[in-house]
């Protein structure tokens, strides 16, 4: 497997850093749909979590602050041990993690308040090769599944490609009977995700995020408090404002079977 190429110091030592860029999301079938929003994204490392919450007055770990991250958000939903949760699932799928970084892209608390509905899991190896991503997926139903798949090749520079059936309801206007393709960056000086779903027609739909690196500070914090005070509450308006304007344009609604144990 390649070596990722490295940035600079300032870049890969930060136990926490933020993202600001915009996610986008498009629909070509059955009909065309776009929109375009700005949002900011926290990486973390799910090992140095007592290191980031010494960034910031204005940023907590598992406890109330005006920015926060909580374990229990994610994975299993315990309010400890994420990094070990996800070395687990990677010794499961014979992948060992051991005395390599564990990175999570994922919105923070803002207010006490979040919504996912993807966050992204960068594993390395103790070589500090890039071996396994976890794309955790959250729908509105307060469901959660986790699309586990080991890097097969990390060529420098280049952008991660990977693909998956898709198994978990998201959308009441989405089939089921769907492929999904990722094409990831991994977080640098910028980080880029692109997931396009298609089915036996071909593409239908494609959502992206690409981001800008901003160091974790109560200077960038308090920035973000005043450009984007309700972040993760605009996401999930968005998610249903967004669903209006499909259902007015006359897409038709997929219903939700009880999902299976996965």
């Amino acid at each position: 497997m390649a070596r990722t190429t490295p940035t600079r110091a300032e870049d890969t030592t930060a136990p926490a850093a933020l993202y600001w860029g915009k996610v986008m999301h498009a629909r070509w079938r059955p009909v065309q749909h776009r929109f375009t929003y700005r949002v900011m994204n926290l990486l973390i490392d799910l090992d140095r979590l007592k290191e980031a919450e010494r960034q910031s007055w204005l940023f907590g770990i598992n406890r109330a602050a005006p920015f926060s991250f909580h374990e229990q958000d994610h994975g299993d939903g315990n309010n400890a041990g994420l990094s070990q949760y996800v070395r687990r699932i990677a010794a499961e799928r014979d992948i060992d993690l051991t005395g390599g970084r564990v990175l999570l892209l994922c919105y923070p608390r803002v207010l006490g308040y979040v919504f996912n509905p993807l966050s992204i899991y960068f594993c390395h190896d103790a070589a500090g090769n890039l071996a396994l991503l976890i794309y955790e997926v959250r729908n509105t139903f307060g469901e959660m599944h986790s699309y586990v798949l080991p890097v097969q090749e990390a060529e420098p520079g280049c952008a991660i490609r990977q693909s998956q059936m898709k198994e978990f309801y998201v959308s009441p206007f989405m089939e089921m009977e769907t492929h999904y393709r990722f094409s990831v960056s991994p977080p640098q000086q910028d980080v880029k995700v692109r997931i396009v779903q298609s089915s036996e027609q071909g593409a239908m739909f494609a959502a992206a995020f690409c981001g800008r690196r901003r160091a974790l500070t109560s200077h960038s914090l308090l920035a973000a408090l005043f450009a984007l005070p309700f972040l993760t509450i605009k996401v999930i308006a968005a998610i249903h404002w967004e669903a209006m304007r499909l259902w007015l344009k006359g897409v038709p609604y997929v219903p939700r079977l009880k999902q299976r144990e996965i």
